[in-house]
C-alpha cells in the first residue's frame, strides 16, 4: 500500500517520538517485524530518500511507529503534528517467524528497537507462549517501550550502560541469565547487540531471529544500499537485502563480523575481482554457467 496517511496523534517516548497514523490498509496486513517507508520533507525539499521505520503497534485502522531524530529526515518526521499527512509505503519486509509450539520466548530490545517487539510480545502471549523480555540502552532517556513490554512480559529486565535506570550493564548480562529458560529468542536493536544475543542463543542451540538495523534508501529492494552477508541454506554466503529478504534473519545466518565488507567467499566475489576465478579442468568445454536457484530468503 502506498498513499497519504493522516497523523492522528504524536507523543514523546523518552528521547523519541511516537506517531499514530491512520493507515487501515497497512494495519490490516502488517505483522510484527515489518516496517513502513516514509517520504520526508516538503515539495521543495532536497531530502529525496525515504526513511524506513519499524511498525510498533496496531490499533484498529491505525499503526504506530517510534522515531528517533537522528538526522534531517527523521527529525522532520518527529515534527509532524496531528492532522498532517505523510506519504507512506507498507507493510514491507519479512516478519518474525512464529515460535515453536509451547516454547517460552525471550525478547531482547536495544534502544528504540524495543518498540518493534511490542506487537510480537502480544502475539506470542495470545498464542499461549510464556514471554520474558530484556530492554537496554546507553542511558535512561534512550530506553523505549518498557511500560508496554512490562504489561506483556514476565520477567522484564531493564539495563542501562550508565546505571541511570534498572541494572547497570549491557543487555547480555540479563540475556545470559534468562536464556536458560527460553525455547526461542527474538531481538531488535544495534548490530553489536544482535551479534552478542545471537551468540548466546547459538551456544545453547536455540533458534534466534534478529531484526537488523540497516539504512534502507528505497525499502523495496531496488537500490541495494541495505545488503549484508547472510549464509543460505546451501551454506553459501550471499548479499541479502535487509528490506526484502529481511529485516528479520536467523541470527546464526548473519555474518555480523563481515557487515560493511566484501567477503571473498561471497557468491559473485570472483566477478567483482575479490577472489580468483576457479580454473577450468583440463579439456573442459566453455559454455554457459548454470547456478541453482536461491532458496527462500536468499538473494540469487
Amino acid at each position: 500500500m502506498q498513499g497519504l496517511a493522516e497523523v492522528l496523534a504524536t507523543r514523546p517516548v523518552s528521547a523519541y517520538v511516537e506517531l499514530t497514523l491512520h493507515a487501515p490498509d497497512i494495519a490490516e496486513r502488517c505483522e510484527p517485524g515489518q516496517f513502513v517507508s516514509f517520504a520526508v520533507g516538503g515539495r521543495t525539499s532536497a531530502m529525496l530518500l525515504r526513511r524506513s521505520i519499524a511498525i510498533s503497534g496496531v490499533r484498529g485502522p491505525a499503526i504506530t511507529v517510534v522515531v528517533s531524530a537522528a538526522g534531517p529526515g527523521s527529525t522532520w518526521l518527529t515534527e509532524l503534528r496531528r492532522g498532517d499527512e505523510v506519504d507512506v509505503v507498507g507493510p514491507l519486509g519479512r516478519p518474525f517467524p512464529g515460535a515453536p509450539a509451547g516454547a517460552p520466548a525471550l525478547l531482547v530490545g536495544g534502544g528504540y528497537g524495543a518498540a518493534a517487539l511490542v506487537g510480537l510480545a502480544a502475539r506470542l502471549r495470545g498464542a499461549g507462549h510464556e514471554v520474558a523480555a530484556v530492554v537496554g540502552a546507553a542511558t535512561a532517556s534512550r530506553l523505549c517501550s518498557t511500560d508496554e513490554l512490562g504489561r506483556l512480559a514476565a520477567p522484564l529486565a531493564v539495563l542501562t550502560d550508565d546505571g541511570s535506570a534498572g541494572r547497570a550493564g549491557r543487555v547480555t548480562v540479563a540475556v545470559a541469565e534468562l536464556v536458560t529458560g527460553a525455547g526461542v529468542v527474538y531481538a531488535c536493536g544495534p548490530m553489536g547487540m544482535l551479534r552478542a544475543v545471537s551468540e548466546l542463543a547459538g551456544a545453547r542451540g536455540l533458534p534466534c531471529y534478529v531484526a537488523v538495523e540497516e539504512s534502507m534508501a528505497c525499502g523495496i529492494g531496488v537500490c541495494m544500499t541495505c545488503v549484508l552477508p547472510v549464509v543460505g541454506a546451501d551454506g553459501r554466503t550471499r548479499f541479502s537485502r535487509a528490506c526484502t529478504e529481511g529485516p528479520v534473519f536467523g541470527g546464526d545466518r548473519v555474518r555480523f563480523e563481515d557487515i560493511g565488507t566484501l567477503p571473498p567467499d561471497v557468491v559473485g566475489a570472483d566477478a567483482m575481482g575479490l577472489a580468483p576465478a576457479a580454473a577450468a579442468p583440463a579439456g573442459a568445454v566453455a559454455g554457459p554457467v548454470v547456478t541453482s536457484p536461491a532458496g527462500p530468503g536468499e538473494t540469487p
